[in-house]
């Protein structure tokens, strides 16, 4: 995330440039993320599902499907990438606006 945020920092710029707010730059980098985020626990979730019954032996006091463990570690998860796409969008969202015509 944090290259992908650097590669539009300039554009972000560029938007704050011509009266766009701060915010604005940010939100549009977290809809992003959060897209990638709701897509990335779909996929994880449905294979975990299917893939379940392989690791069933090695669970030890929990059983297969665990609602708890599938909701606890989609949140650790989904809050770790939310942060992962925040800090590089907070940052890139304070590029100083001349620079960023500058460099057109």
């Amino acid at each position: 995330m944090a290259y992908t945020v650097l590669r539009r920092a300039r554009e972000i710029g560029i938007r704050i440039a011509l009266g766009a707010l701060r915010s604005n730059g940010i939100a549009m980098i977290m809809r992003e993320v959060l897209l990638l985020i709701g897509s990335g626990l779909v996929a994880g979730v449905a294979f975990a599902l299917i893939l379940v019954n392989l690791i069933r032996s090695q669970l030890y006091g929990l059983s297969a499907r665990d609602p708890l463990t599938f909701i606890g570690s989609a949140i650790v998860l989904a809050s770790a990438a939310g942060l992962a796409g925040f800090i590089p969008a907070f940052r890139a969202s304070g590029v100083d606006p001349t620079t960023a015509l500058r460099q057109e």
